[in-house]
């Protein structure tokens, strides 16, 4: 029979699914990106159990791979000492006039529209180590970040 009175499946035409990819690096958390991690996990676990379909059951385990790897894989950072930008600080910065919060999060963790950003993100980068009062250069930028206080989150 000829190819072109075939039938060809719905599988065939599908996008395939790959793994989530997993951040490089370490996977630190702080004690809340742990939380957050846990509960997902748990979340997920439920959803699987509870799936209505084969389909709606594999996206589930696959998104319940990814999270339960990074909650297996997951540090807890130590709770930040001294005045100097570290991870699981909260960051007021000025730049270009406008005042910002920021808290250093790990890549799970990081919301930047609710200013929670990666450790790993240039800007997260650029403020490491940094103490009120110094200015910074924006990463690919001329223009100045001036750190005004730092806190732990």
């Amino acid at each position: 029979m000829s190819v072109a009175f075939r039938r060809e499946s719905d599988e065939e035409h599908r996008e395939p699914r790959f793994e989530l990819p997993v951040p490089p690096g370490p996977n630190l958390v702080t004690k809340r990106g742990y939380d957050l991690l846990k509960t997902r996990t748990e979340d997920l676990e439920a959803a699987v159990a509870s799936a209505s379909s084969d389909e709606q059951r594999a996206e589930l385990q696959r998104d319940l791979r990814y999270w339960r790897a990074r909650l297996a894989t997951a540090q807890i950072a130590p709770v930040p000492t001294g005045d100097a930008v570290a991870f699981g600080t909260r960051v007021r910065i000025e730049q270009d006039g406008n005042v910002q919060t920021l808290t250093i999060v790990g890549h799970d963790e990081a919301d930047p529209a609710a200013g929670l950003i990666a450790f790993a993100s240039p800007l997260a980068q650029a403020l490491m180590g940094a103490e009120p009062g110094e200015d910074l250069n924006r990463p690919g930028s001329d223009q100045a970040i001036r750190v005004i206080s730092v806190e732990r989150a």
